[in-house]
């Protein structure tokens, strides 16, 4: 895979924005072949091709200022025509060039017939010349501009399918107008559909994230990422999940549907979910953190990560990757393994507690503390038992405890959560309940 970043547009294009890109492609897992590729660096091929152009009659000096152009988009909306350029320098003569004024270099074209797209997603389209302007091929400046740098670019690497945005469907019809100018063969196209919001508008900034950055930070994996964007539009049957080796063996154009699709952020989770749960538990930790430096206090929690910490993690895994469909639920799961004494409560938990809850771990306490094999099947058991000799219901022992332990009412098994803090800290955690919430 070949890596070109479009960089024609310098205002937009900076350092901030293509370190975004490369960094997303890298995230996600999308990987190019050699150094990626800068357009403004080849500014002087395109200068190059766009003085062939010139020499060949099929592009021209403009001398508009920006104020003449102004006023022909001001009279054109005030007739209701479309705003475009109305060819003023296409045929004057040179010699009426005002002085000291740099032109801009115009591509002549065809003012008649048609240009006809055969696009492997949209079906045939037409384009009548007569709608189509003659482009700015080089600014006043003498910098390229994207539709001429794109075409050239294309040619010189040897693309031979576009597939991109059915938005530049115009550009489409000026690119195969210069290519067929240049004598060049013209690439298969292939205008895949905009992607909507659960609206039905084209996504936007209101509907939440955008750049790649922001779904990282929400805590999607690559992998999952990877196999929902695949599936944005394009199908397989009925498959839904799939790898990257089958994603590259069963993508087809032809399955690529005309309509909108619509990002549904439930569905991504259901999917991320699935990929948490299928990822070894190793590697879900190297995932979290890697994930951590990019949320808010996650750098706090990296530094807690000791390697008795990571272990702890480690064997919480199972139990915490059920619970979560994202890197950001699998953090706030696992905080109370990073938890400090006496441990902050949510009021849920804090009411648990303070309604029996506390009672209730003060007659378990001793129970426990009694317990010389700290293991899950141990635990369970003397659990139960104490369940089945005070008459109460499982719930109502393992709500306070899981109170106790983690400060809160959700958390992985409340037994795993006994093991994985180990005998010293949950012994501690719940005698802190115990004191804080006394019998009456």
């Amino acid at each position: 895979m070949l890596l070109r970043i479009e960089d024609t547009d310098r205002a937009r294009s900076t350092t901030e924005a293509i370190d975004a890109i490369l960094e997303g492609l890298t995230w996600l897992g999308l990987d190019w072949d050699g150094d990626w590729v800068s357009q403004v660096s080849r500014d002087e091929r395109h200068r190059q091709v766009a003085g062939e152009l010139l020499a060949r009659n099929l592009a021209y000096r403009c001398y508009c200022t920006p104020e003449e152009l102004a006023d022909m988009r001001e009279k054109a909306r005030a007739e209701g025509r479309p705003q475009r350029y109305e060819g003023r320098w296409r045929d004057r003569d040179p010699s009426e060039a005002p002085q000291g004024v740099a032109p801009a270099i115009r591509f002549r074209a065809p003012d008649e017939g048609e240009t006809v797209i055969e696009d492997r997603v949209q079906g045939r389209v037409v384009f009548a010349n007569k709608e189509l302007d003659d482009l700015i091929i080089l600014r006043s400046d003498g910098t390229p501009t994207y539709n001429l740098s794109v075409v050239v670019d294309d040619h010189d690497m040897g693309v031979t399918h576009i597939i991109r945005g059915v938005d530049h469907l115009t550009n489409a019809a000026r690119q195969t107008q210069i290519y067929r100018a240049m004598g060049w063969n013209v690439p298969v196209m292939a205008h895949i559909p905009l992607i909507h919001g659960p609206d039905g508008a084209k996504l936007s900034k209101r509907h939440g994230a955008l750049g790649v950055e922001a779904y990282r930070a929400m805590g999607y994996l690559p992998a999952a990422m990877r196999n929902y964007l695949a599936r944005l539009g394009w199908s397989h049957g009925d498959d839904e999940i799939f790898s990257t080796a089958e994603m590259i063996e069963w993508f087809d154009l032809d399955a690529v549907g005309k309509s909108p699709a619509r990002f549904d952020f439930a569905k991504l989770e259901n999917l991320n979910g699935h990929y948490m749960r299928a990822t070894p538990d190793e590697d879900l930790v190297e995932a979290l953190v890697g994930f951590l430096p990019h949320i808010e206090g996650g750098d706090a929690l990296l530094a807690a990560l000791d390697a008795g910490k990571r272990a702890q993690l480690l064997k919480a895994m199972p139990g915490l990757k059920e619970r979560a469909k994202t890197l950001v639920e699998l953090k706030d799961g696992a905080t109370f393994l990073f938890a400090s004494r006496p441990l902050a409560m949510e009021d849920k938990a804090a009411a648990i507690l303070r309604d029996g809850g506390g009672a209730t771990l003060a007659q378990l306490l001793p129970r426990l503390e009694a317990i010389s094999d700290w293991t899950v099947p141990a635990l369970e058991a003397e659990v139960r038992g104490f369940s089945e000799e005070s008459g109460l219901k499982l719930g109502k022992i393992a709500q306070p405890l899981r109170a106790a332990l983690t400060g809160r009412t959700v958390s992985p098994g409340v037994f795993d959560v006994l093991a994985v803090l180990g005998r010293e800290e949950a012994l501690a955690r719940i005698a802190d309940a115990v004191e804080a919430n006394p019998s009456a």
